[in-house]
């Protein structure tokens, strides 16, 4: 059983931004190497604490042996993380799907290359039973250390009870779990779970939940547990949305720990942050047309800024949506201190060398 190096343990516990890898595409959607290179090389300036790569982001269609993108684009990622020769801990995820056979061979894979973790998706396995879903991911625990992923039902996730998620807590190498339901209720569950577990102490929550980012970090849950109080909160974000504005994905979870050590209390600008990050993400996300254009609402923004070079998706049916290119011009207009456009321009000549 591959076990979790001492430094990325403690750095998944204490809370970091993970984006989810986007893929670069050329216009006849084939994988743009240079600027693959350059995605990865631009999470890493921007201080994020790791990638998560061949996740829904990266686009599940890497996996089909015709387009075969899901081993090349983990190995480009490792080895411009290898080349960088980091001073500080980065977390190193990889997205691992399909029916038990499939992800475990996947996981091997992602052992083999020198990932730390692997999200553990449960796209398109609807009809599953839960115990089904159970022992599928005690065999990839095996091979290497797991992230739970609680994928939102509209892009190919489903609903998952309390009793899964409790006894997913009790799987012995599960480090830390993804909660992204888009759902309150939900996310609370997991939560509670994982509190009534015997390894809450064990598990780092993460939001993915795209849609109300501020406040999951903000937000401590206290849960009476056998006559006993455990407390309980979400430290960090593997988030589709930190693709984009990366750097100021950064600044923003700084700004999160920091008032949540404040004796006076969260200050109230938070919450309106909140908001404003939501509104973003709704454009980015295209929410108004039930997340259609989600992944080429990320690259249109990675493309204004001059990372990729179009918007390309290897499903040509995927694309903007209508009036998503507006509503993304509108929240760049309200709010600009939340773009990182600057440190892009200021950089890129940096990260574009020897590609």
């Amino acid at each position: 059983m591959g076990s979790l190096d001492h430094k990325i343990k403690t750095l998944l516990h204490e809370g970091t931004v993970i984006p989810a890898h986007p893929l670069a595409l050329t216009a006849d959607r084939t994988l743009d190497e240079d600027r693959q290179r350059l995605l990865t090389r631009y999470y890493m300036a921007s201080g994020a604490g790791g990638i998560a790569i061949g996740v829904h982001t990266t686009q599940f269609q890497i996996r089909d042996p015709k387009i075969g993108l899901y081993r090349k684009v983990l190995e480009m990622a490792i080895e411009e993380i290898e080349k960088a020769d980091l001073d500080r801990p980065f977390i190193k995820v990889a997205g691992v799907s399909g029916n038990t056979e499939q992800a475990v061979y996947e996981a091997k894979v992602c052992a083999e290359l020198g990932y730390d973790i692997v999200l553990v998706s449960t796209n398109g396995l609807g009809d599953w039973p839960e115990e089904a879903l159970l022992e599928r991911t005690r065999q990839i625990a095996e091979i290497i250390p797991v992230f739970g992923f609680y994928l939102q039902p509209s892009v190919g996730g489903r609903v998952l009870s309390f009793d899964f998620w409790k006894a997913f807590a009790e799987i012995k190498n599960v480090h830390a779990i993804k909660m992204a339901p888009f759902n309150r209720y939900q996310t609370l569950e997991v939560v509670r779970a994982v509190c009534e577990s015997s390894r809450c102490e064990d598990i780092a929550l993460y939001t993915g939940n795209d849609d109300n980012i501020v406040v999951d970090l903000l937000t401590t849950y206290n849960f009476k547990v056998n006559e006993r109080q455990v407390t309980k909160e979400i430290v960090g974000g593997l988030l589709g949305h930190w693709a984009v504005w990366t750097h100021k994905a950064v600044d923003l979870l700084e700004t999160v720990k920091l008032a949540k050590k404040r004796k006076n209390g969260i200050p109230l600008e938070l919450l309106t942050l909140n908001v404003d990050v939501t509104d973003t993400n709704a454009a980015f996300f295209d929410a108004a047309n039930n997340f259609h254009g989600c992944i080429a609402g990320i690259h249109e923004v990675l493309y204004r800024q001059g990372i990729l070079r179009g918007i390309w998706c290897l499903d040509e049916n995927e694309g903007l949506s209508p009036g998503q290119k507006e509503e993304i011009d509108r929240v760049y207009r309200n709010y600009p201190e939340l773009n990182d456009d600057t440190f892009v321009k200021d950089n890129m000549a940096d990260w574009l060398c020897d590609l």
